[in-house]
């Protein structure tokens, strides 16, 4: 593990998590001290809620989607005088703060330049028979459309070095994003790996329906991107 991440960052997207992205932020900041949030025209008081907890909040004066979230805040940090990395993190707390370590950790060893986090190398995340069905899919139709071959293509924990994110100019906007960050980052010929992370569904997630709602999503997007 790092013992400091002064040059990396994490980036959330956001939108309408005005509830738990003060919790996020604040257990993210105990180990990473750059956070910016991308408040995508969030209605419920999501972006304040994430500056007063210490976080860098850029805002999208309308609703843009998730890959347009993820680009304001990678050129925000591609465009940082001293950067080394950037992980992208997601603001309902399901991703781990101690998997966003780990996987900078490998970037800062030289190991690799791109991390993406996979809930299918070990037996930790427990997504349910749907979404594990429609990611197995994903995972297909991205190998097919990128000739990557993941485990888990639609992981939105992933960390890249900021040389591998200067690669990046997301133009899908909705969860089709997922795939074109994947071509995007194979494209830059950098090395990548993936790591073994735990997705925790939280009642809090599943009572929000995240999970089937982003199942249908991802079929939707993969056939109509």
């Amino acid at each position: 593990m790092q013992d400091s991440h002064a040059d990396d960052w994490l980036v959330i997207p956001l939108y309408n998590e005005a509830t738990v992205i003060a919790d996020v932020v604040k257990g993210a900041l105990e180990v990473f001290p750059n956070i910016v949030c991308v408040d995508d025209g969030s209605t419920d008081g999501s972006g304040e809620a994430a500056r007063r907890a210490g976080a860098t909040v850029l805002t999208h004066a309308v609703n843009l989607g998730q890959g347009a979230a993820l680009q304001t805040g990678i050129s925000f940090v591609c465009e940082q005088p001293v950067a080394r990395a950037l992980v992208t993190f997601d603001a309902d707390g399901q991703h781990q703060v101690a998997d966003a370590d780990a996987m900078v950790a490998l970037i800062a060893s030289g190991e690799t330049a791109i991390v993406f986090g996979s809930r299918f190398l070990d037996g930790r995340t427990k997504p349910g028979f749907m979404k594990r069905t429609i990611l197995t899919f994903a995972v297909w139709f991205t190998k097919q459309s990128t000739g990557m071959r993941l485990t888990d293509a639609h992981n939105g924990l992933r960390a890249m070095s900021v040389d591998a994110a200067r690669g990046v100019h997301l133009q899908q906007d909705r969860m089709a994003h997922a795939s074109e960050i994947v071509l995007q980052l194979g494209r830059t010929g950098l090395p990548w790996r993936e790591y073994p992370v735990h997705v925790l569904y939280t009642d809090y997630s599943r009572g929000k329906g995240q999970s089937m709602w982003n199942s249908v999503n991802i079929l939707v997007d993969l056939f109509f991107k």
